[in-house]
């Protein structure tokens, strides 16, 4: 500052006859900060068979929505069996979101930009044995689990 006012301003210890410049640390904390961490620090792009996939790697207990629910295609009972899950976990204050629209590799990729860290899939096998496919956002590593255990397994996850 002194450079550009013209004005010096160093301090003089009387007793020591010294000449200080003090110097402020000015610390600030606030949301804006913390949230343009998190996300700088979980953003990523990764090519995946020739084509660049963005993630929003949020540790699962940060992501706003905690699973994509989706079925596979929009007939045969499966959209009505996915809102079904999709109604349930948002009962259970777990933040879902439903989505049919477009390709279902598209729809996961869509969630993978939101930071969405799970996405289930109802598929025919769902309406046979009353299982899902689930898909993990960092390995994309796909398991099939029981409607019943859609909670357990997300809650165990989620932290």
């Amino acid at each position: 500052h002194q450079e550009f006012s013209g004005k010096r301003l160093e301090y003089i210890d009387p007793v020591a006859q010294k000449r200080y410049l003090p110097y402020i640390i000015e610390t600030s904390a606030g949301a804006d900060r913390v949230a343009l961490a998190i996300l700088a620090n979980g953003y990523r792009e990764e090519e995946v068979e020739g084509e660049t996939r963005v993630v929003l790697a949020l540790k699962p207990s940060l992501a706003p929505i905690k699973a994509g629910i989706f079925p596979l295609v929009k007939k045969d009972g499966m959209p009505e069996r996915a809102r079904a899950i999709h109604d349930d976990l948002r009962r259970r204050s777990i933040p879902s979101f439903y989505d049919e629209a477009g390709a279902i590799g598209r729809r996961y990729r869509r969630q993978d930009e939101a930071g969405t860290p799970f996405c289930l899939t109802v598929d025919g096998e769902t309406l046979e044995s009353g299982t899902v496919t689930v898909r993990d956002r960092d390995s994309m590593e796909q398991v099939r689990i029981g409607e019943t255990q859609i909670v357990e397994y997300l809650r165990e996850r989620l932290g």
